[in-house]
């Protein structure tokens, strides 16, 4: 048996080792802060984990543009400590998954009954526990680099993930580990990549809008702020990790997709600090006119008052609240949002987003020197469309309320011209609720394809997602997939030849010169082209080709925003 004194003098040299072994790791002198790696031995790769880009956004900066990080500290940090932003999502999640679960509508009945019921009965004193990792003190990202380019001070190009999750959830963690796509950049004789990603603030904390708001101070879109900073601190910082700052790609799903639509076309055109974007159903609600950024700023400060029992009117008194207590108002806010809202998003602002994204790329104005792949998947509306939603007078009302300043003869003609009541089979729906789900999955996410592919003179990649039951978000777990059979895309162990293949074409498109996703080995994928063509991506035979079902005349006239 072991000595406790012998037990002791292990414990200590193995504590010494460990101490060795860290000290041995290298250090990024960024000015401010000693930025020390962490190893991954399988994927031979560093991770630079929790990185600062931006000072704290707290105090004044609380709704307000970010600014590059101020406080010089010295002291070695191995980014052990993770901070994330503070997280909310919306009640109607609980309904909309026993929806698709297979529940019948008696039970989605007494299932919203009640989720209604415990939104509204929220306090603040009753939020759930947040997870230790939120903080307002959020503005960081994470960078790994692989050992040999960056021992051997090669410049590899660059591939940096945005996150989806409605504009209230996410993380630059969430979606997985991004060990395969980094491998997958290093096949066939490939140089490789450097993977970056970056938080960004969501809810009340990012994306306060409206006029009001904008007049006492506050910044509408603070959280697209925030991503343009991160882009130009790795425009700026990242040779320093082995990655070549000319050659950057953007990757985002969802929100992220649709917050890298609006880094397109940014201030109205303005020179993207990106080379290459990849957008994987970029999606959000339009909110272009002002009356409905006034509504949700009006709802904030009134469940303030109501909930904080405060005289809380303007964004001086939203910024004198602690963390914890408007972290808590924003958890209340986006989980009572509407069936298909998160409350929050990017709005035309008149700065940053002059106009819509569509109707910029329709008049040209934006980065046309960006590289583009788009991607939208098989089922993108049902899960943002209400299983209840089953008449006429509904079916007019959803628009309404979520085209609010639409005129009468827009609604009319989106209802008796786009999507008419015409359940015969000459449209791809045969029942209302299947209408409403058409308009849903093309107002928020297939639209933004046709309208970026059509922008870059079909000049880019599309690929269509049809993995059953394809889902919105259901590639995310394939762009991530690890080799692990456990891992579960709704409910089935994700295809890992299906995995590897679209991985490839992300990796090939990232760190190919000419933007090409094709390499050995690959079904061929051709360009969008005037016919508007998209590749497959399916458990079926590989390759197969399709024609964009985007490429529609309702896709034409909501890009105008006429409903706006």
């Amino acid at each position: 048996m072991l000595d406790f004194k012998a037990f002791l003098v292990l414990a200590c040299a193995g504590s010494s080792w460990a101490a060795v072994v860290r000290s041995a790791l290298p250090i990024v002198d960024l000015g401010y802060v000693l930025q020390q790696a962490t190893i991954n031995e399988t994927g031979q790769y560093y991770n630079f984990s929790n990185i600062r880009y931006g000072a704290a956004p707290v105090g004044d900066l609380r709704f307000a543009a970010p600014v590059p990080p101020t406080t010089i500290n010295r002291t070695v940090n191995d980014g052990q400590t993770a901070n994330i932003c503070p997280q909310a999502g919306p009640y109607w999640y609980r309904i909309m998954t026993s929806y698709l679960g297979g529940a019948n509508i008696t039970t989605l009945g007494s299932i919203a009954a009640q989720v209604n019921a415990a939104a509204d009965a929220l306090t603040i004193a009753s939020v759930p526990e947040p997870d230790p990792r939120e903080t307002e003190d959020c503005l960081f990202l994470d960078v790994m680099t692989p050992i040999d380019a960056f021992n051997g001070g090669k410049k590899l190009p660059v591939l940096v993930w945005i996150y989806g999750g409605g504009f209230t959830t996410g993380s630059k963690t969430s979606a997985g580990n991004p060990a395969s796509l980094i491998a997958k950049a290093k096949e066939d004789a490939g140089e490789g990549v450097v993977f970056v990603a970056i938080n960004y603030r969501l809810g009340l904390f990012g994306w306060l809008p409206g006029s009001t708001f904008a007049g006492q101070g506050g910044l509408p879109n603070a959280g697209l702020y925030d991503q343009r900073l991160a882009l130009e601190w790795i425009a700026a910082n990242i040779g320093r990790f082995g990655g070549d700052g000319s050659r950057v790609t953007v990757l985002g799903e969802s929100a992220g997709g649709a917050s890298i639509m609006h880094q397109i076309t940014a201030f109205g055109g303005a020179k993207a600090p990106f080379q290459k974007a990849i957008m994987q159903s970029p999606g959000f609600s339009v909110t272009p006119a002002d009356a409905k950024q006034e509504a949700v700023y009006n709802t904030v400060l009134s469940d303030a008052q109501s909930l904080i029992s405060a005289n809380i009117t303007d964004v001086s008194a939203l910024r004198a609240l602690d963390s914890k207590t408007i972290a808590a108002l924003n958890f209340i806010v986006v989980a009572r949002s509407n069936y298909s809202s998160f409350t929050f998003g990017p709005v035309v602002d008149g700065t940053f987003a002059p106009k819509l994204p569509g109707v910029l790329l329709e008049e040209g104005k934006f980065d046309s020197s960006v590289e583009v792949m788009t991607a939208h998947n098989s089922n993108e509306g049902i899960i943002f469309t209400s299983p209840f939603l089953d008449t006429e007078d509904e079916f007019r009302a959803g628009i309404e309320n979520q085209l609010s300043t639409a005129t009468t003869d827009a609604i009319d003609y989106i209802t008796d011209t786009l999507y008419p009541a015409v359940y015969n089979g000459s449209y791809s729906y045969t029942n209302v609720n299947q209408r409403a789900t058409l308009l849903a999955a093309e107002l928020s996410f297939t639209c933004n394809t046709r309208y970026l592919n059509t922008a870059f003179s079909n000049e880019t990649y599309s690929y269509y997602f049809t993995v059953p039951p394809g889902l919105h978000g259901q590639d995310v777990e394939y762009t991530f997939f690890n080799g692990d059979t456990t891992t579960l895309n709704d409910g089935s162990p994700v295809n890992a030849a299906t995995a590897n293949l679209l991985q490839r074409y992300i990796a090939n498109f990232a760190t190919s010169e000419c933007a090409d996703p094709n390499g050995p080995g690959l079904p061929y994928f051709p360009v969008y082209g005037n016919n508007a063509t998209v590749l497959v991506i399916d458990l079926a035979a590989q390759g197969q080709l399709a024609v964009d079902g985007a490429a529609n005349g309702r896709c034409a006239w909501l890009q105008k925003g006429l409903y706006a």
